[in-house]
């Protein structure tokens, strides 16, 4: 990743310029929530991802700076709104908004980024990048409906859980990568090509997020183990496991996700019974999968630098520990 960090590093500069820009606000706790959030820590892969397929494309305008700040605004939002909702006290290893300034201020300021990314994108001058970017803020917020209806919900196969993570995840990465082909004027068949890279990308990191969930240290991933359990989400690894398990097992595993509170010890039965059913390592198999589709993707645009740190970009995102 240093090398693609390397090669966007006076673009990424400029992006981070821009959000100090557009969270100018006279309400000063605007400012303030946002830059808290903003600053934490992210990994900024959908900004990365809309810059890099711009220069793909080879793209030489400066709108590509504005709109990698929208996909990230738009992000950054849900964000916000989704800490409150899973009542999250960590996000990126550090408190959460919710918990230093409260639901409301939380869910205000998500609201503010979300209009703001909107007054952004019309900067682009262009109909088809609003229609994209506002079908996709649309999605993002049926996806997290849908994985509110799914919560508890031991009936909740493969299928489903992949549309819940095309909806609240994939999605905005693709729209990053489509963006950036449409802002470059590449033809339909490119443009296609792009959004369907970002959303076997964007899969794919949903998933490891998914896997990541049940073994990684909190220092290293940012957030309590075995939060999503504690709110009740179908995530492939259990998905897989209870598919796996006997009925005993399933109906600890019903027992333990309908409980009000996650004892310790039950997480720690979820866990090794996810290991021995191995939910983990078919998790992990299925990223890499979208991985090497996203990339296959890509076949239709010449070799070069941009291509090459995306490929990079790619693999990181299963390869990763946080």
């Amino acid at each position: 990743m240093e090398t693609v960090i390397a090669l966007l590093k006076d673009d990424m500069l400029a992006v981070e310029s821009q959000f100090k820009k557009n969270l100018a606000s006279d309400v000063q706790l605007v400012s303030q929530v946002g830059d808290y959030v903003l600053s934490s820590g992210g990994k900024r892969i959908r900004p990365m991802l809309l810059l890099l397929c711009a220069r793909l494309c080879g793209y030489q305008g400066d709108k590509h700076i504005d709109l990698a700040g929208v996909v990230e605004f738009i992000h950054t939002a849900t964000l916000l709104h989704d800490d409150v909702v899973d009542s999250a006290n960590l996000r990126r290893g550090n408190r959460s908004a919710n918990s230093v300034w409260g639901n409301q201020a939380s869910v205000l300021v998500g609201d503010f980024l979300f209009a703001k990314s909107f007054s952004i994108m019309v900067g682009s001058e262009s109909f088809k990048i609003l229609q994209i970017l506002s079908d996709t803020t649309t999605q993002l917020a049926e996806g997290e409906i849908l994985q509110l209806i799914n919560t508890c919900d031991l009936e909740v196969d493969e299928p489903r859980y992949l549309q819940v993570v095309r909806d609240k995840t994939a999605i905005l990465i693709a729209a990053a990568c489509q963006v950036a082909g449409v802002l470059a004027g590449v033809d339909e068949k490119q443009e296609i090509a792009l959004r369907e890279f970002g959303l076997e990308i964007g899969t794919a990191f949903q998933l490891m997020d998914d896997a990541l969930d049940y073994v990684a240290d909190e220092e290293d991933f940012g957030k309590e183990k075995g939060h999503d359990l504690f709110e009740g989400k179908m995530t492939l690894p259990l998905i897989h496991a209870y598919s796996k398990s006997s009925d005993h097992e399933r109906s600890e595993i019903s027992r333990i996700i309908d409980a009000d509170e996650l004892a310790e010890n039950d997480l720690a039965y979820i866990c090794d019974l996810i290991d021995e059913k191995g939910g983990i390592s078919y998790t992990h198999t299925r990223a890499i999968e979208r991985i090497e589709t996203a990339k296959q993707q890509l076949a239709i645009f010449p070799d070069s630098e941009a291509r090459q740190a995306l490929f990079i970009l790619a693999d990181y995102v299963v390869s990763r520990n946080k």
